[in-house]
This record gives C-alpha cells, structure tokens and sequence, in this order.
C-alpha cells in the first residue's frame, strides 16, 4: 500500500467517505439533525487531518505527480472547510421549513466540497477535470432539491444545460493542450510551451481562451455571468450560500494554478484578456445591482462584482497578488454566508424574507439581526474596519505594486457605486418605519453561524496581519 497515496488524500478520503456514511445513516435515522451533525463531525475530522499534516511540515505530490498537497491548496481548502460547517448550520431550520429535510442534502454538500479540495490539488488538467464534474454535478441536484418549488427546478436545469457548455470548453481547451504539448500536466505544460509565442500561434490562443471560459463560468464573470442570478434566486438560500463561496472559490484556485504554472511566462498576454473582462464584471454586476429589490438577485451581482475585483490578484501576475487573491476569498466567504444567514432568519412559514421591503424597520424589532446585518453589508462595501476593507485594499495595493494603477481607480469606483446597494439594505433596517410583523427563525446552529461570520469580519478587520502572512506563506510556492 502506498502510504504516500493515503498521506495526500487523507483528508478527500475522509470527507467522500463521510458522505456514503451519511447516505447509509439517512436510511436507519429519522431525525435529519443527526445526519447534518454526523456531516460536521466528518468534515472536522477531515480538516484535522489536514491541519495535522500541515503541522508535521508534510508536503509532496501523489498520483503520478497529479495531486499535491501543498500550502495553495490548503488555504483553499479551509475555505472550503468553512463553508462546510457554516452551511449545515444555516441549512437545518431552513430546510425543515422547505420540506426538504433529506439525509442526501448534507451528503452531495460534502461530495460537492470533496470536488472542490480535488480542484485546489490538481496539478493535471485530467485531475482537475474530475474534481470540477464531482463539484458540479452535485451542486445541480442541491439547485434543485426542493422539488415541489417550480423556481427551484428552473433553477437547476439552467444551471445543469449552462454548466455543461462550460465544460465542453474546459474539454476543448485541454484536449488542444494535449495536442500541442503531449502532456496534461501544468509543469510539463509550462516546459513544452517555452518558446512558444501566444499571438504568433492561434492554437496555444484558442487554449486560453477555452480555459478561461470554463473558469469564467464556475467564478461568474461578465459575460459568462449569465446563470448566476437566476440560480442564486431560484436555490434554496442555504444553497445559495454554498454555492456563492465554494464553486467560486475553486474556479479562483484552478484559474491561478493553471494561469500561473502551465502559462506563468506569457502573463503579459493572458492578463490583457483579463484585465477587460474583470472591468465588465465589475461594472455589471454593481450597475445591475443597483436595481435590484431581491435580496438573493442583489447579493447575485454583488457576487458577480466581487469576483471582478478577486480577479485583479490574478492579473497581477504576482506572488503577493496571488496571496491577495487567497485572502480576498477567505474573508469573501464569512461575508457572503452571513449575508445569507440573516436572510435564511427572516425565513418563516409562508414568509420568504427575500424582499428589499421586508427588511424595513428591521432595527426597531429585532435590533441585533440588524446590526449583525450592518456589519456585513459594511464589510461588502469595503468600510473600515471590516475585513472587507482589508481584502480590497490588500489585492489593490498588489495591482498597484504591479503596475496596474488604473485598472485599480476603476475598481475604486465601482467599489464607491456599490456602496449604494449595499447601505441601503441599511437604511430600510435603520431609517423605515415597519410595514409588517417580522418573526425571526431562530435556532442555536443559526446563532453561532452568525456569532462567527461577524466575529470574523471584525477580527479580521481590526488584525489582519495573520490572514496576510498566511496568506503570504501559501503562495510562496508560485
């Protein structure tokens, strides 16, 4: 047995094995709080595992040297990790209240994530592959899980039929890498194409430009946006939650591994293909979202603006941009899930909670969901001392160190129209008179969810040099 096998995988072993556990368990139990509990022991199980090899110093490739373990996919991995827990805390109320209690819904939450920690790991395109179908495949049945609502169903099937026009581009583009290296691995890619001219030969530019369509898609940038709004309204919001952080998340990790080790030395040709499509997201998705009076559809193009802004760490073709990058989405996830959170609190039988109107006079009734609201949408905004402000200022200050100095004043002013969208959700909580009797629903498990998102935020905020050195330690290997 190959103990170098088991060492790497350890953690993935762990979590998809947990997930044919709760598969069975969902057959012997009736209380589906048992279930999403047996998910959380799992995948704690699995991120002690993995904190454990980090701290041993352990490291090395597997699998032919196709799968790593190394510190850019373990920071990645938290994240996922996060998103993990967070969910299963946010989900069980709100799912009961949906009539969509099932036992599979935690486990296709931890094979989406177990697809997601593959991605982060994959270090060959056919790895990488895998991980992304495994990822998707089961986000497309959690879209649609509450089968009894026709905007869920709707929801997925866009989804599902957008999703796979997407990865038949991922399949075009490595199948044309294949054909013109010989080989599907990054750093045997990156040799074979030593010498190669990106403009001087329309194949290596088909490549990238079916790569970063593919990844486009998973992180939703403008034009490639398209099933983003839809999907976050039509999902069940603890889904929502899920999927605005983690598919997002690994979309980030494969397009900063792939750009970075496979066609780190024709940087100054990718990023002129980035450097408009981060523009458009972020002028889209602020712009669009300003006439939105849904909660989930704005907080959708916020998403969308959000991965605009993520990009500009990419772009920078840097190490510290990199690592600007890790922490952006790190401190993206607390934000978006609490965001999520209050709106999954507001959900209560025959009250969705997902209106701009529902919230007004929030404050007056229920003053400390307001205020957890309030730091949040602070934090998206980018105002101190959040640690939203800390993520825009860390990845500006990298683009600007890179020479990007204008592609950041366009970020700068987006970030300012956001502020729009953002503070008014604010305003109808603090400065409307109620409309109507809002009951919140409340469990423990959404409390602490909560709890942690804004106590993150603000400890983030307030000291951010260990999210930064962390950060800056697992992009060294770039």
């Amino acid at each position: 047995m190959d103990l170098n096998l088991i060492r790497i995988l350890a953690p993935e072993i762990i979590l998809i094995c947990t997930a044919l556990i709760l598969l069975l368990l969902d057959l012997l139990v009736k209380r589906k709080e048992t279930v999403a509990f047996a998910g959380i022991i799992g995948a704690l199980l699995s991120f002690y595992v993995n904190i454990r090899l980090c701290a041993l110093g352990w490291s090395g490739s597997t699998l032919s040297g196709m799968f790593v373990f190394d510190g850019y996919a373990n920071f990645f991995k938290l994240i996922f990790y996060i998103n993990i827990i967070l969910t299963i805390f946010i989900s069980l109320k709100y799912m009961a209240l949906d009539g969509a209690s099932f036992g599979e819904y935690y486990a296709l939450i931890l094979f989406a994530s177990s697809g997601m920690m593959i991605m982060a790991s994959a270090v060959d395109l056919i790895v990488l592959y895998l991980g992304l179908e495994l990822m998707a495949l089961s986000t497309y049945i959690l879209t649609g899980i509450t089968r009894k609502h026709l905007r869920s169903s709707e929801a997925a099937v866009k989804y599902f039929f957008l999703g796979a026009f997407s990865s038949a581009f991922l399949l075009y583009g490595i199948s044309l890498t294949y054909g013109l290296t010989g080989t599907t691995n990054l750093k045997e890619i990156a040799i074979a194409l030593q010498g190669l001219n990106l403009l001087e030969n329309p194949i290596l530019s088909l490549v990238l430009i079916f790569m970063i369509v593919a990844f486009g898609f998973k992180i939703a940038l403008v034009p490639f946006h398209m099933w983003a709004p839809d999907v976050y309204e039509g999902a069940p919001t603890p889904v929502t939650a899920f999927m605005s952080i983690g598919p997002k998340a690994a979309g980030f990790a494969v397009l900063g591994r792939v750009l970075f080790d496979a066609f780190g030395a024709m940087h100054i040709q990718w990023s002129q293909i980035l450097i408009p499509l981060s523009i458009i997201t972020m002028a889209a998705g602020n712009i669009i979202a300003i006439a939105q009076t849904n909660i989930k559809r704005m907080l959708a193009y916020s998403s969308i603006a959000h991965a605009g802004y993520a990009l500009l760490g990419i772009i920078a073709g840097t190490s510290g941009g990199l690592s600007g990058m890790m922490s952006y989405m790190l401190i993206y996830a607390f934000m978006n899930i609490g965001a999520f959170a209050v709106v999954i609190m507001l959900r209560s039988e025959g009250f969705r909670g997902e209106e701009l109107s529902d919230y007004e006079g929030l404050a007056k009734s229920h003053p400390l969901a307001s205020a957890v609201m309030l730091i949040l949408m602070f934090s998206l905004t980018g105002i101190p001392p959040t640690a939203g402000f800390i993520a825009k200022f860390y990845i500006f200050m990298e683009a600007v160190r890179a020479g990007y100095l204008p592609l950041v004043i366009v970020a700068v002013i987006f970030s300012a129209i956001s502020a729009f969208f953002y503070l008014r959700v604010i305003m109808y909580m603090y400065m409307k008179e109620p409309q109507k009797e809002v009951s919140l629903s409340t469990t423990p498990a959404l409390y602490i969810a909560l709890a942690a998102t804004a106590a993150a935020i603000l400890i983030m905020g307030v000291f951010p040099s260990l999210l930064i050195e962390l950060a800056k330690m697992s992009a060294m290997g770039f």
